[in-house]
């Protein structure tokens, strides 16, 4: 069993007060800690994904802020305390100063992480 807390994950990206630390948990699935600051909109490091958006499902839990989620259908808002899943096919943008914690298929995600680091550069 694999266990871990938000100061002993390490760091995957980072940028300004954008960060998100990852640690693989077992059983094909990773452990998110993201936080991104307000007006952060990850759509534009999307570009280039099947319909420019994300594509690895997330569960997780919103513990500060407020985001705002588009998909090919619309757009959906999260708050503090909501719990989520998110199919694949979406683009996060943060309303306020946002944190949140979500579990990941690794290999899908690492997929979408080196995409965006990729343009990143």
């Amino acid at each position: 069993m694999t266990a871990t807390t938000r100061d002993a994950a390490p760091i995957e990206l980072t940028d300004g007060e954008l960060e998100l630390r990852l640690q693989d948990i077992g059983g094909g699935m990773s452990v998110g800690y993201i936080r991104v600051p307000a007006g952060t909109d990850l759509g534009p490091a999307l570009k280039g994904m099947p319909d420019d958006l994300c594509q690895c499902p997330h569960w997780g839990f919103v513990t500060k802020g407020r985001l705002r989620m588009r998909t090919k259908e619309g757009t959906e808002e999260y708050q503090a305390g909501d719990a989520y899943y998110w199919a694949p096919g979406h683009a996060p943008e943060a309303l306020e100063d946002t944190e949140f914690m979500e579990f990941s298929p690794t290999e899908e995600f690492r997929k979408v992480l080196d995409h965006i680091k990729g343009n990143a550069g």
